[in-house]
């Protein structure tokens, strides 16, 4: 199937306006469904060259395609195109402009095609027996942060067409969650349905917490006297800090695990896991070495001798 609405219709990429107008009556007189009832495969084929002259009728669309920011379809292409919304890490709304077209609404010149070829009342309805054409997805990509991502939030987005509205984010959402917006798609052919735009959230990465499934991951330092002689420390949730009791005789990989203190979707509640890291001072201070070297010599003992033995009996 032709992916450019230049080959669906048949012109050059620089063909003139003219030329474009020309190419599409000539197919929507060959392909229109009151000229062929009952042929799905031809309904199918008109629906495909009336988008593409929604297109290619249109300048700035038209300009917008040769550029790659939209496809054959009229939805939004990566890099630049995608809408990106950054509704801020305290879950505040805010708004963010999306890059502005003329909108879809005016297809007047389609009607005037219309118009010429079947009468008014085909221009009005679409076609003379009543065709209506529901009106395709848009893709758009939503960026939030992570802490919305846990929490849910309402980032008030503008659309291709310049509709503004809240987009609501449930809690819990996970990184590519599409969210469909019944009725924010393209408009419909006639008196038909318009589409959906079709939100992919995008969850950003967070410097300290890593989610896995509806647990949280975190890393966190302590000392080499915590380790050792235990004790209490306050560790980061995505709920708040919370204080957390280190046991004594603690190694570094060691997780400790809080209960409810992940992801809250609905009536699941995820887990915290906190692994411990033993972190030295930036600088060793001679009490600490002459300690370390007084217990070396009483105390030593080989923390890898069950890795070395894994690894020849493997």
């Amino acid at each position: 199937m032709a992916t450019s609405p230049y080959d669906i219709l048949g012109v050059a990429t620089d063909a003139p306006q003219d030329a474009v107008r020309a190419a599409y009556r000539r197919l929507a007189k060959k392909l229109h469904p009151d000229l062929n009832p009952g042929d799905a495969a031809a309904e199918a084929r008109f629906k495909e060259v009336t988008q593409a002259y929604q297109i290619l009728s249109d300048p700035e669309r038209r300009a917008r395609f040769d550029r790659g920011e939209i496809d054959a379809s009229g939805a939004e292409q990566p890099p630049h195109p995608y809408y990106r919304a950054h509704a801020g890490d305290g879950g505040g709304a805010q708004e963010h402009p999306y890059h502005s077209t003329r909108g879809y609404e005016d297809f007047s010149d389609l009607g005037d095609v219309f118009s010429e070829l079947f009468g008014r009342d085909a221009a009005r309805r679409g076609r003379p027996g009543g065709f209506r054409g529901r009106g395709g997805d848009v893709a758009y990509r939503l960026e939030i942060g992570f802490m919305d991502a846990v929490h849910g939030a309402r980032p008030r987005v503008t659309m291709a067409d310049g509709r503004t509205f809240d987009v609501a984010v449930p809690a819990g959402a996970r990184d590519g969650l599409t969210l469909r917006l019944a009725g924010h798609g393209m408009p419909g052919l006639g008196d038909g349905p318009p589409g959906d735009a079709l939100i992919e959230i995008a969850v950003r990465a967070h410097p300290v917490f890593r989610r896995e499934g509806a647990d949280i991951r975190v890393e966190v330092p302590i000392s080499l006297d915590e380790a050792v002689l235990g004790g209490k420390v306050t560790v980061p949730t995505v709920h708040g800090p919370v204080a957390v009791t280190v046991p004594s005789g603690s190694s570094s990989g060691k997780v400790l695990r809080l209960k409810g203190k992940g992801v809250r979707a609905g009536d699941h509640e995820g887990d915290q896991l906190v692994t411990l890291r033993i972190a030295l001072p930036e600088r060793i201070d001679p009490d600490l070495e002459r300690l370390m070297t007084e217990w070396r010599r009483e105390h030593a003992y080989d923390p890898r001798a069950d890795l070395m033995k894994e690894a020849r009996h493997a």
